[in-house]
C-alpha cells in the first residue's frame, strides 16, 4: 500500500517538473535540446505512474461504499484519469513523434505552448483535487474504518 508521504512526494515532484517544463518550454531556443526533453519524458512517465498509483491503491473502497456522493467522487476521479493518459498520448503523438524520441517536435510554436500549458494546468488541478478532495476522503473513511 502507499503512504499518504509517497503521493505527496509524487505530486511535489510532478509539480516541480511541470513549472521548470513551462519556464523551459516560454523559450524557443530551450524546446529542442536534449535536457528539455529528457525532463519532458521524465514528467510524463512520473505522472503516468503517479495515476497508476492512485487507481490502483486509492479507488476501491470509494467505489464500494455506500455513500453515492462517495462512488461517484471516485468515478469521476477514474475517469479524469483516463482523459489524463489521452490527453498526454495525444500530446506526445503530436510533438514528440517516435522516429525523433530525443527531441521535441515543435514547428509550430505557438500551438505547443498553449497545447502544453493547456496540459500543465489540467494536471496541476488533478493534483490540487487530490490533495484537497481524494486524500482527505480516503484518510477520513480509512480512519472509520480503523
Amino acid at each position: 500500500m502507499v503512504t499518504y508521504d509517497e503521493l505527496h512526494s509524487e505530486n511535489h515532484d510532478i509539480t516541480e517538473l511541470s513549472n521548470v517544463l513551462l519556464y523551459l518550454f516560454k523559450e524557443r531556443s530551450m524546446c529542442d535540446t536534449g535536457t528539455c526533453c529528457d525532463l519532458f519524458y521524465r514528467y510524463t512517465e512520473k505522472v503516468k505512474h503517479h495515476i497508476d498509483t492512485v487507481d490502483k491503491n486509492l479507488y476501491s473502497k470509494l467505489l464500494t461504499h455506500e455513500d453515492h456522493e462517495i462512488q461517484q467522487l471516485a468515478k469521476n476521479f477514474m475517469s479524469g484519469s483516463q482523459e489524463i493518459k489521452k490527453i498526454i498520448a495525444t500530446y506526445i503523438k503530436t510533438w514528440c513523434p517516435k522516429k525523433k524520441a530525443d527531441t521535441l517536435a515543435i514547428a509550430k510554436y505557438d500551438q505547443f505552448l498553449k497545447e502544453s500549458e493547456d496540459m500543465f494546468e489540467l494536471i496541476l488541478k488533478r493534483i490540487q483535487d487530490e490533495t484537497e478532495k481524494l486524500y482527505p476522503l480516503v484518510r477520513e473513511l480509512s480512519n472509520k474504518v480503523a
